[in-house]
């Protein structure tokens, strides 16, 4: 597997894309995923030619294309048209992978445990229209247990099998499992057979018996969540990134940082844990 950094990572630093193409050449890092582009009042597809001359200049992959994306409270034709664009982004930055998200869930409904299944074939028309435009591209489309609303494995895999498209799959996020209060060894364990693409990350973790701490969040179940360095936190790193290569899965594993430390010390430092593992 080769390790590559989501530009996430940098997004307390408020700099630019080049800027963090520059940084994971620095740190070390073989690739970084970009989670979403930012070409301002600049022409996109302009930006995007550019943004990968860069990155092939630094000797840094992009390694994936990471949009967000709501086939619920968005019109799910117009979001499919939408979408199609966005695929268009990820063939030229060169990508073969691209994760965009299926939705938040309705508005009182994000946090809800039940009433999944009442959406959840207008989630794969919009996931199938979209994979099946990719794939003329040389594109591979994944979803992410991402949003609250569409995060537990099960949903997740409810979606792989409604789909049922072989372009289509899962980028298997070993600490957003957390978020929907589920164990992430149980979790990976179901989305290593649908994975194409992975995220690592760490939490640090207080119950929901407490006020939410300062710089926390809340899960799905009202427990608190604030991020962490890899490796300092209660996501079984170790045994997920084990399970992920014992899937035959070979592709790239992306180190994801939210925590309140400068990444310029916290993403260095889960890059040596993640080392390790690989």
């Amino acid at each position: 597997m080769k390790i590559a950094v989501s530009s996430y990572s940098y997004s307390q630093l408020k700099n630019s894309d080049f800027e963090r193409i520059d940084l994971a050449k620095q740190m070390g890092f073989e690739g970084i995923e970009f989670a979403e582009i930012n070409p301002g009042d600049r022409d996109k597809v302009e930006y995007a030619k550019e943004l990968k001359a860069y990155a092939d200049k630094a000797g840094v992959e992009i390694s994936n294309y990471a949009i967000g994306a709501d086939f619920i409270n968005r019109d799910v034709d117009g979001e499919i048209e939408r979408l199609k664009k966005e695929v268009d982004i990820a063939e030229i930055l060169g990508v073969k992978t691209m994760r965009h998200d299926a939705s938040g869930g309705p508005e009182n409904e994000r946090f809800s445990k039940t009433g999944f299944e009442k959406y959840l074939p207008v989630l794969a028309k919009g996931c199938k229209a979209v994979t099946e435009y990719a794939k003329t591209k040389g594109i591979k489309t994944s979803v992410e247990n991402h949003g609250f609303y569409c995060q537990q494995s099960d949903r997740v895999e409810a979606l792989m099998k409604a789909v049922d498209d072989d372009n289509f799959g899962w980028l298997v996020d070993i600490g957003n499992f957390l978020c929907a209060d589920e164990n992430p060894l149980d979790a990976v364990k179901v989305g290593v057979n649908y994975i194409i693409y992975a995220h690592v990350k760490d939490f640090y973790y207080a119950d929901r018996s407490v006020e939410t701490p300062d710089g926390y969040f809340d899960t799905r179940d009202g427990n608190h969540l604030c991020g962490s360095v890899l490796g300092d936190g209660i996501v079984p790193v170790e045994k997920c990134v084990e399970m992920i290569k014992n899937s035959g899965y070979d592709g790239w594993i992306t180190l994801e940082y939210e925590g309140r430390e400068t990444p310029l010390t916290a993403v260095p430092k889960g890059l040596d844990f993640l080392k390790k593992l690989i």
